[in-house]
């Protein structure tokens, strides 16, 4: 086989490449979310009761750690996915998909930021001889608001311009030729649900119905693009269209 036949099998088929690989760290993503919420957060935090949540963070530090770990490498997977987005949905409009990327960005910066105040416990708890002004009970109140003012600002501020790009993905989804529509309905559904996180007595009153559709959008997407990959023929004719592709 000629370089010349393979460097063109390879080039028609990196659409599908692109959206296989996609698919990989947005299930890398939705693990290590599911990990940090799941086995960190809701094992260790407990609601109202700062000497409870106090006592099971010093009692499993390390696992504690990893819950930051996670967070770390859940935004970090969110941003490959984010570039690679955007190049599979270029041809379907390039404006359209550089804003949802920005979207996506914002969202990552501003959840990597709040997961500073992950940490602020270790420090508050760890017995350094410069807290010793505040009392016990004052330094476990004080880990707690840090471990609320994460979570305000992960799901009030981080989801809703993660909802933004969500909705986004789905619009340009429903626009392309190559991905079913379907999943572009759900993803839609999905960013919308987020967005209502702006108000959040609305999303307490909706809890846990509203993480119905961002549940099974993305991981309806995340399994389409690992196992299926993009329809590469009716990418690249969309992309000729647009003339972001070059035969």
């Amino acid at each position: 086989m000629s370089t010349s036949v393979m460097t063109e099998r390879i080039v028609e088929t990196s659409p599908r490449f692109k959206a296989r690989i996609a698919g990989v760290f947005y299930l890398l993503t939705i693990v290590a979310r599911m990990f940090v919420e799941i086995f960190v957060r809701n094992r260790l935090v407990v609601s109202d009761d700062a000497a409870a949540t106090a006592t099971n963070i010093m009692a499993h530090e390390p696992l504690f750690r990893w819950g930051f770990a996670g967070d770390i490498i859940s935004f970090a997977s969110y941003i490959a996915l984010t570039a690679l987005l955007y190049e599979l949905f270029k041809p379907v409009n390039r404006s359209l998909s550089l804003v949802a990327a920005f979207f996506s960005l914002v969202a990552s910066v501003v959840q990597a930021i709040s997961s500073l105040f992950h940490l602020a416990p270790l420090f508050l708890l760890g017995g350094v001889p410069y807290l010793r002004v505040f009392t016990v009970d004052q330094l476990q109140a004080l880990a707690l608001v840090f471990l609320r003012l994460r979570a305000a600002a992960y799901h009030n501020i981080g989801l809703v311009f993660f909802g933004l790009y969500l909705l986004l993905v789905g619009i340009l989804m429903l626009k392309s030729t190559f991905l079913p529509r379907i999943l572009g309905v759900l993803m839609a559904l999905a960013g919308l649900s987020y967005v209502l996180f702006l108000s959040p007595p609305l999303v307490r009153s909706l809890q846990p119905y509203i993480l119905v559709f961002p549940g099974i959008g993305q991981i309806s997407l995340c399994l389409w693009l690992m196992v299926f990959g993009v329809n590469a023929q009716r990418w690249k004719e969309q992309a000729s269209a647009a003339g972001e592709w070059r035969s």
